[in-house]
């Protein structure tokens, strides 16, 4: 085993770096940890549904995506989108694919006609299955629409 080396006035020169390489280890394992719990896409209040079917391809990384928000501005994945925007790039990311489904989130409280009209954007791209995508009723709640 080697001594450390000691100056004249008896420290030692030699720079311990474990604490450091400790740290750095933990704030990778916290990163490696909150990472994956991101949430995927954009954040809405979705409609509520007492018997919904499990999409679980909607939650894979390369599916297609759309959200409508409550103020009706349309999502790709993470990024805000145009009309003309929406239905090109699905247009593009679906031609590519033997699966051609696109799952859509909508806001609860969002317009009816909005959601309607990025539907109609949606199938004017090429997609050929649409999947609405739901949260399932808590049976304790009273299931009461909320209108604004």
């Amino acid at each position: 085993m080697a001594k450390k080396k000691k100056a004249p006035d008896g420290s030692i020169n030699e720079i311990n770096v474990t604490p450091m390489v400790d740290v750095m280890l933990v704030l990778l394992i916290i990163f490696m940890v909150i990472t994956p719990m991101l949430s995927k896409g954009v954040s809405v209040d979705m409609v509520r549904t007492r018997n919904p079917i499990a999409m679980d391809e909607a939650d894979k990384e390369d599916s297609v995506l759309v959200a409508v928000t409550r103020d009706g501005q349309a999502f790709l994945g993470t990024r805000k989108v145009s009309n003309e925007e929406l239905q090109s790039q699905v247009s593009d990311q679906v031609s590519s694919r033997i699966d051609k489904t696109v799952y859509l989130k909508c806001d609860a409280r969002s317009k009816y006609d909005r959601v309607v009209e990025v539907v109609n954007l949606i199938r004017a791209s090429g997609c050929d299955q649409l999947g609405l995508l739901t949260e399932k009723e808590d049976p304790n709640s009273a299931g009461v629409p909320v209108i604004n």
